[in-house]
């Protein structure tokens, strides 16, 4: 009998809330395809429920009573959410909150100028963006999404690849006035070195440029000099600002390349056996919301690899 009333009540404040808005019976009724009596009888059931009046029935016209304000408001509000919602619903508007953990340059670098893109397509969702170094392990119920490089071994977790990482030499333009040019791998002894010590989870400072050099069967050249930087970006900024020549990763250069503000003295791009890769549990693409932000990390992944391959 409890849910009946409880049921019934909010019939009736549906009631209210039309006809506090039309301040009319009538037009309540009209709205509502049922007959102006049942209108005033549902009230009246209410306002008995309540205990207070919610109207002043005056001869031509209703008036909503200081007792009937407060609650108008509060239920228009509600009837307003819940209206705003059912259409979000009905047209497929996905929101709430996600949290996004990536490495830090592949976030600063690749994800970000896409952001818009993302918030373009899905403006009600809402992105924790949280950025930490593949040497962190990934534990499950700290992330919904993780952005990682790795060679694609996460215990537990399931991973969707991104793009291979490969890897080329950089330098600005004006490095090379006052030094021999850069024709040859062996011309790198002229130069100063710029390395991202901690660009590869367990490998050494200097992995990048032997990984680099090896592949390409470089004459021996000691890498082991030059400066250090333990972000990649750093060591980009540092080969923008004429310090050296740095190794640059495909996937995490913008503009440098079109303005002309880093050359790539050699035609190689080496792949380095890693991978960037989009890593989560195995019932978090269940979510829909989950799973849309994640397809569409996919979609720029696939473009971006379309373009520069």
């Amino acid at each position: 009998m409890s849910r009946l009333l409880h049921a019934q009540t909010h019939a009736w404040l549906k009631v209210f809330a039309i006809s506090a808005r039309h301040l009319s019976f009538t037009r309540a009724a009209e709205e509502l395809h049922v007959t102006t009596g049942a209108v005033s009888q549902q009230i009246k059931q209410l306002e008995e429920r309540l205990g207070f009046k919610l109207f002043r029935r005056l001869p031509r016209r209703l008036e909503l009573t200081e007792e009937g304000k407060r609650l108008a408001a509060v239920v228009d509000e509600a009837y307003q959410s819940v209206g705003l919602e059912v259409k979000r619903l009905r047209s497929g508007v996905m929101s709430g909150v996600i949290r996004l953990r990536s490495v830090p340059a592949f976030l600063s670098k690749w994800l970000m100028p896409r952001l818009p893109r993302l918030q373009a397509r899905f403006p009600d969702i809402e992105l924790q963006v949280i950025a930490e170094d593949s040497s962190l392990s990934l534990r499950e119920g700290e992330f919904d999404l993780a952005i990682d490089l790795n060679d694609g071994h996460y215990p537990g977790l399931a991973i969707t690849p991104l793009m291979e990482e490969v890897i080329f030499p950089v330098c600005a333009p004006g490095l090379m006035r006052r030094r021999p040019p850069l024709s040859s791998p062996g011309d790198l002894a002229w130069y100063p070195l710029l390395h991202d010590i901690t660009a590869w989870r367990g490998g050494s400072p200097y992995a990048e440029w032997e990984h680099y050099l090896q592949a390409i069967e470089a004459p021996p050249l000691n890498v082991r000099r030059g400066y250090t930087f333990n972000r990649h970006r750093l060591a980009l900024e540092a080969a923008v600002a004429g310090m050296g020549v740095a190794i640059a990763r495909q996937a995490l250069l913008t503009d440098e390349l079109k303005t002309g503000a880093l050359i790539a003295p050699f035609p190689a791009r080496i792949p380095t056996g890693k991978r960037y890769g989009i890593v989560h549990t195995s019932g978090a693409l269940d979510d829909r919301r989950v799973a849309a932000v994640h397809d569409w990390i996919v979609e720029e992944a696939q473009r971006h690899v379309t373009t520069y391959s």
